[in-house]
């Protein structure tokens, strides 16, 4: 009885070495990955693409990436076409993790190597992730911080979300606590769902009438952050009593920073570009390789950037 148990564990053991394994190693040129973005509109997912770049260069492989404009169903859509056309391996952060965790089941039974970052989906051979209601909190620090030193632990707050996405809504959460638990005399006057310039500014024009004296538009992303800026700097809203804060440290946050009269106060860097340059690196050693067991998980870092870091030079951008 004992041997027939070795025999079966041995059995299974060598079933599932065989089943991640590949037959051979691919021609790098032939290898082909796509990387379905939510929206490129967003610079965080340009600086993810501009790593996915440099490492296809580098490998000598295929990518492709495309841009869900912010479209769950047409991600879902992305995402079937890129299965059926019987790619290598397939990257994406998703705006619904639960509608795109069944295909990356078929891609995988299909002997395709699954990826995802930041809003990642089940059923992936790599999960490039964080914990979304921590780096919230690290947005939200930043700005209850310069509230206490600017504005004496007072003041209003727009605080501008992703709360149509259900996996990010903890961002927003985090964002909020980290203003109540450090200023707690701050008032949060409306928080909204804005994930990208055009509809920032919009409701960002609308809350200001009603609340003339607001001092602080804090974005869970740079996009959004970026349209409670325009809005703010169109209505001369200008001097110590006023920042924007957000997360990302996207390029375009960083040039607005430096600009004269600026009131960008911060951003937090969550290297964009490391995230899509290590994950398609791994996704390459596994389709070469075979995809492990147990799926990868790696923890993406990220740090407060403030105004003066980088007007100073002190932060350096990653891409």
């Amino acid at each position: 009885m004992k041997t027939k148990i070795a025999v079966s564990i041995i059995s299974t053991l060598c079933f599932l070495c065989a089943a991640s394994s590949p037959a051979v190693a691919k021609d790098p040129q032939d290898i082909r990955i796509a990387f379905v973005a939510p929206a490129l509109s967003n610079p965080w997912f340009m600086g993810v693409k501009s790593g996915v770049d440099a490492a296809c260069k580098e490998l000598g492989i295929q990518c492709t990436t495309i841009d869900a404009q912010n479209n769950a169903r047409k991600q879902q859509d992305d995402v079937r076409d890129v299965i059926d056309d019987n790619y290598d391996g397939i990257f994406a952060s998703a705006l619904d993790s639960r509608a795109l965790a069944p295909l990356y089941a078929r891609a995988q039974r299909q002997g395709m190597v699954t990826a995802s970052i930041a809003q990642t989906v089940m059923n992936s051979d790599l999960f490039y992730t964080m914990d979304e209601h921590d780096y919230g909190y690290t947005i939200g620090a930043q700005a209850a911080h310069w509230a206490q030193e600017n504005l004496g632990g007072k003041g209003k707050a727009l605080v501008l979300t992703q709360d149509n996405m259900p996996e990010v809504k903890a961002r927003g959460d985090g964002v909020v606590q980290a203003l109540h638990d450090i200023c707690p005399e701050v008032e949060v006057v409306e928080r909204y769902t804005a994930d990208d310039p055009y509809r920032a500014m919009i409701l960002a024009s609308l809350v200001l009438p009603r609340n003339p004296d607001l001092n602080m538009v804090v974005a869970t992303t740079d996009s959004a952050g970026i349209g409670g800026y325009i809005t703010m700097f169109a209505n001369s809203m200008l001097g110590k009593d006023f920042g924007v804060f957000s997360g990302d440290a996207t390029r375009d946050v960083l040039i607005i920073m430096k600009e004269p009269n600026s009131i960008y106060r911060g951003t937090v860097d969550l290297n964009p570009y490391k995230g899509g340059y290590e994950s398609i690196k791994i996704m390459y050693d596994m389709i070469q390789n075979g995809t492990p067991i147990m799926p990868m998980v790696k923890r993406m870092s990220y740090n407060q950037v403030s105004q003066e870091m980088v007007t100073s030079g002190q932060f350096k951008p990653s891409y």
